[in-house]
């Protein structure tokens, strides 16, 4: 499947100052697939080394941390020879190997000649570092999201549609495919951007196998919680992401923490829900007391909101099939607004933006709020149809005067008195 993040990596690749790699994500986001794929296109060899699958690897690195020495007896493991620029070395699932992390400063220092990259999740989480560090500054940093919806055209080859959208994005004139987009856009929602699923989307069209593979992977995260997190640690962190459907469900997506259980408090729970960032399972999204430049000055970290890593995820813990998202019966009305909010704070997320949510007391609140790269500050209001009247938006122009504001909703393209209209599909358009 083609990544976007394959551009970063060959900028990467032909960096003079090039640094060990450390390819970051939650599970099964496809960072493995991802750097095997690109090794294969892009470098003539490829040597991978799994730090779960074989307890000889982690080996490797017990002695010392001599890069040679490393990259001697790693060469002989595999039987790949490994060649300064010419092949790529993979360390996947490096978390579980505290030394073999701590070895790509070695590499940086002592040896950049050779191209390394790191893939692993649960950074900071997995490790206990009573010996050995993190490699700061040693290392260069990416971030691997679920496939968006762009990715997702791609991927169901729909390529052709994606660059219409763009060109429509680009001076805002209709765009004559709508509806069908809304459609691919709403079955995007319930399969999400994991590979695996979208896979399996491909090959069987049939969302039993849809859902069958998203409940592996919901269990599959549930897992990581019982091995990687505290034992004391682990119930709380396991309560924390049971209730996030319940979080976006409520009229006020703020978050409660008595939704997770009656009586609890902040205290409790914040380990619990910075695990879970850390983890990459969700994404935390702060409020600030005013719109302003710079926006972090006004951030007012102990309320937020909280969304799920994928919305296909969220519709399967939810159980939520195809055709209530595509047919929209009246019951799940007030819950399809959640489900859009997760999506664009997912696409947010994907295109690199830092988003806040404002909001005034007893007035107005606008769901999210980011900075341009001229550093001025845009609102962006979310609707899940095409009823886009906004009191909050209107109250948020009055007060802060944004150079445009973005509405984003089942409507066509439009610009109109500062107002940028972007249908739901073509949030992958929106960028900094």
């Amino acid at each position: 499947m083609e990544r976007k993040i394959v551009n970063k990596l060959l900028a990467w690749k032909d960096n003079a100052r090039r640094m060990p790699l450390l390819l970051q994500g939650a599970r099964q986001v496809g960072k493995t697939y991802t750097l095997l794929t690109f090794g294969k296109k892009y470098y003539k060899n490829v040597a991978y080394f799994s730090m779960e699958e074989s307890g000889d690897i982690p080996a490797v690195f017990e002695r010392d941390l001599n890069p040679e020495r490393i990259i001697r007896e790693l060469s002989a493991l595999s039987g790949v020879s490994i060649l300064p620029h010419d092949t790529l070395l993979i360390f996947d699932e490096i978390q579980a190997s505290e030394k073999a992390l701590t070895s790509l400063k070695y590499f940086s220092e002592r040896a950049p000649q050779y191209h390394v990259a790191a893939a692993g999740s649960l950074f900071g989480i997995a490790l206990k570092r009573e010996q050995f560090s993190f490699p700061v500054g040693k290392v260069d940093l990416l971030h691997l999201y679920p496939m968006d919806f762009e990715e997702f055209l791609w991927a169901v080859d729909k390529k052709d549609l994606s660059v219409m959208i763009r060109e429509s994005y680009d001076c805002f004139t209709p765009f004559s495919l709508h509806e069908t987009a809304l459609d691919l856009y709403k079955t995007y929602l319930v399969v999400g951007g994991m590979p695996r699923v979208v896979q399996e989307y491909i090959d069987k069209r049939d969302f039993d196998f849809i859902a069958a593979a998203q409940r592996t992977l919901n269990d599959s995260y549930v897992a990581d919680m019982a091995k990687y997190a505290m034992p004391q640690e682990t119930a709380r962190i396991m309560a924390a992401w049971g209730s996030v459907p319940a979080q976006l469900a409520k009229e006020n997506r703020k978050f409660q923490y008595r939704v997770i259980r009656s009586g609890a408090r902040s205290g409790e729970y914040q380990v619990a829900l910075d695990w879970l960032s850390a983890a990459g399972m969700i994404y935390k999204c702060v409020r600030v007391t005013e719109g302003k430049y710079p926006l972090a000055a006004y951030a007012e970290n102990e309320s937020f909101k909280v969304y799920m890593v994928d919305t296909g995820l969220l519709c399967s813990k939810l159980e939520i099939g195809v055709h209530v998202v595509m047919n929209t019966p009246f019951s799940f009305e007030g819950f399809k607004g959640a489900l859009t909010e997760n999506y664009i704070m997912q696409a947010l997320a994907s295109n690199g933006v830092t988003s806040y949510y404002w909001s005034s007391p007893g007035k107005a609140e606008v769901d999210f709020v980011f900075q341009d790269k001229q550093g001025n500050v845009i609102p962006l209001e979310a609707k899940s149809a095409e009823n886009v009247r906004s009191k909050s938006l209107r109250t948020f122009r009055e007060i802060y005067h944004p150079e445009y504001v973005f509405r984003v909703s089942a409507r066509n393209f439009g610009f109109e008195n500062g107002i940028k209209s972007v249908p739901l599909y073509a949030m992958f358009c929106v960028k900094p």
